[in-house]
């Protein structure tokens, strides 16, 4: 009898509660009858973005590949381990990125008008993901973690990101530009030289700032494999889905719809939601909409990982944290839309595809998570 325990035992990985594959059992189920359904009844698309969606989720939770966290980290510590795998992730998936959007006409770039909006929408989501302790990513798959705060805030920030769509057309008219796709101005070859020309200026700045080079450590080795695994997914949702990996839009759809539904909101008098395209994935199941159907396997993706690791303790909040987080929340999907993306949108998925708007949001939101940090400290988080 000891023989056979001390056999089941060892059968279970480092760190996994005990009968965890019970646990499993029933999202698996789920997943695959999920998948098996889209197969049949939606497209083969739609299943294989539930699979990569489960794959972006998982390498999100099972790294902890937080943007906000590598920002606050390099702010406050000077620790650029964090920032480090950004880079990587940023590399890899320009390599991957540019020659489909080059040798596939039928993909397009992520691309935003550089404007007065992106510029604000960027300070303020800088300095919001801070508060609320999570980018759009970050939001979502602690979420589908379980984390209570981010539970409370993803409904806040679908609310602020429909909110956001409805107002787009206001903020664009201060003032824009029309999207640059450093692709179609400097070529494939050019455009990555470019990107990966920066990302090194960049990492020399970070160097030397921080006096610390990235070293493959305990602490910093789980950045790095995040940044292989994300790049992997977000490479394979822009050849599957034939546009980027985004986040936001989702939302700002979802928040569209249930407000439709009762009764609140007249899409047809919207400028942003009697746009032909927009009006057709409005009128359509969210099942057909490409960053909903990879939402969805955030979610699931995350709460799979819950399952195989211990559950952390959560982090005591006060009513005031609870507060600031939930309006920040919100504030997070209303600038996020006006920023045309978050850290994933506007940032991984903007400038792996050569959109210049990633290169403006960048050091607006790090301008904004300067201000974030300092007000942490202020309120005790």
């Amino acid at each position: 009898m000891n023989t056979l325990s001390a056999s089941l035992s060892a059968t279970k990985a480092p760190g996994e509660p005990p009968r965890a594959w019970k646990q499993r059992l029933p999202i698996a189920v789920g997943v695959v009858a999920l998948f098996g359904w889209l197969l049949w009844s939606v497209s083969a698309r739609q299943a294989l973005l539930l699979v990569i969606g489960l794959g972006l989720g998982w390498g999100l939770a099972r790294h902890r590949f937080g943007f906000t966290t590598a920002w606050r980290n390099l702010v406050q510590d000077r620790d650029p381990s964090g920032v480090y795998g950004q880079i990587i992730l940023l590399a890899l998936l320009a390599l991957v990125s540019m020659p489909i959007l080059a040798w596939f006409p039928e993909t397009t770039a992520a691309l935003g008008p550089p404007s007065y909006s992106v510029l604000i929408g960027a300070f303020v989501f800088g300095l919001c993901m801070q508060l609320a302790d999570g980018c759009g990513s970050g939001t979502l798959y602690k979420a589908g973690m379980g984390v209570p705060l981010n539970m409370a805030i993803l409904p806040m920030f679908i609310l602020g990101s429909f909110a956001g769509s409805a107002q787009l057309t206001d903020w664009v008219a201060l003032g824009s530009l029309e999207p640059v796709g450093l692709i179609d101005v400097l070529g494939a070859g050019g455009a990555l030289a470019a990107t990966l020309a920066a990302l090194v200026v960049i990492a020399i700045g970070v160097r030397l700032w921080t006096g610390q080079a990235f070293h493959f450590d305990k602490s910093a080795r789980h950045w790095f494999w995040g940044a292989i695994a994300l790049a992997i997914f977000a490479g394979l949702n822009l050849f599957v889905a034939g546009q980027p990996w985004g986040i936001v839009y989702g939302f700002g759809l979802w928040g569209a719809k249930a407000a439709t539904a009762a009764g609140v909101f007249d899409p047809a008098t919207n400028a942003f939601w009697s746009d032909p395209g927009h009006a057709m994935r409005l009128s359509q199941t969210l099942l057909l909409d490409v960053t909903s159907i990879t939402n969805i396997g955030i979610l699931l993706g995350a709460f799979w990982v819950t399952t195989k690791q211990p559950p952390r303790k959560p982090s005591r909040r006060t009513a005031v944290h609870w507060v600031v987080g939930l309006v920040a929340g919100f504030l997070l999907g209303y600038s996020s839309r006006m920023a045309f993306g978050c850290n994933i949108g506007a940032m991984v998925s903007g400038i792996s595809s050569g959109s210049l708007h990633g290169w403006i949001w960048v050091p607006m939101a790090f301008l904004g998570t300067l201000l974030g940090v300092r007000l942490r400290r202020l309120l005790h988080y």
